[in-house]
């Protein structure tokens, strides 16, 4: 049995220095890849720099919502040319935050949409964070090319939401949002979502898992998620995690 988390941030201050120890604690829970997910300039190149020093790490990067305002042609040349360099495997994480709005809530639409447009004509999935802005995302992605793939990372959605990206070449990303008790809404897409259209990730350090809720995430957490959705659907956690390893292994083309 083998899983991927394919959306982590080992880039994150947490993990410093400490690569090594975390990534031989996924492995000794069945952790075999892991996709480190960039977010800012930053984070992009580290998230690079990782996949090039470990085997079983691969890299996304891109301009989130919070820093879509910095988003300028220089910025676009820099991203285009990380995107062709070697286990760069995705554009991510992109999308809209209307939670934080840390940028205009125009410009995020803007260079979300730029960067999906670049991510099709790399011939690339698009990893998507989309928070509070289900309408807006959900617009954007029906008007727009997927035909390399998209992921909804976090998906914390119900069953609404589900179905209409379902019409779409979407994949859905369950955290550990899906072991928490109170998370009704996510239960219940996590139970009906196709099991070819299903992954999982940590987004680590955050979102947790139970057993080890409140306390610091990290990538081999991620088979807490593949347990969680197990149970819900009542099915062997062989069963998740193949799916997930052959659903994950396809969308982003992992060598």
């Amino acid at each position: 049995m083998e899983l991927i988390d394919n959306h982590t941030h080992l880039n994150d201050e947490p993990f410093r220095g400490k690569e090594e120890f975390y990534l031989e604690k996924a492995r000794s829970l069945g952790v075999t890849k892991m996709i480190c997910a960039g977010q800012d300039p930053e984070f992009n190149d580290r998230a690079i720099d990782l996949a090039q020093r470990f085997d079983n790490v691969y890299a996304m990067v891109a301009y989130c919502p919070d820093v879509a305002k910095d988003f300028d042609q220089a910025a676009e040349d820099k991203l285009i040319e990380q995107l062709q360099m070697p286990k760069v495997v995705a554009l991510g994480e992109a999308g809209l935050d209307y939670y934080w709005d840390e940028s205009p809530r125009d410009k995020q639409r803007e260079v979300f949409r730029r960067q999906i447009e670049i991510a099709h004509d790399l011939k690339m999935p698009i990893d998507i964070h989309t928070r509070d802005a289900f309408d807006d995302c959900y617009k954007i992605l029906k008007e727009s090319n997927l035909e390399y793939g998209a992921i909804l990372h976090n998906f914390n959605g119900g069953v609404n939401w589900l179905n209409k990206f379902l019409d779409l070449n979407v994949y859905f990303s369950y955290s550990g949002v899906v072991s928490f008790t109170k998370a009704v809404e996510v239960h219940e897409s996590a139970q009906a979502i196709p099991m070819d259209r299903l992954m999982i990730e940590t987004d680590a350090p955050y979102l947790t898992p139970k057993p080890y809720r409140g306390r610091q995430n990290e990538p081999g957490y991620v088979r807490y998620v593949a347990e969680a959705i197990a149970k819900l659907r009542d099915i062997s956690l062989e069963e998740v995690a193949n799916a997930t390893y052959e659903n994950t292994v396809r969308v982003y083309d992992l060598k």
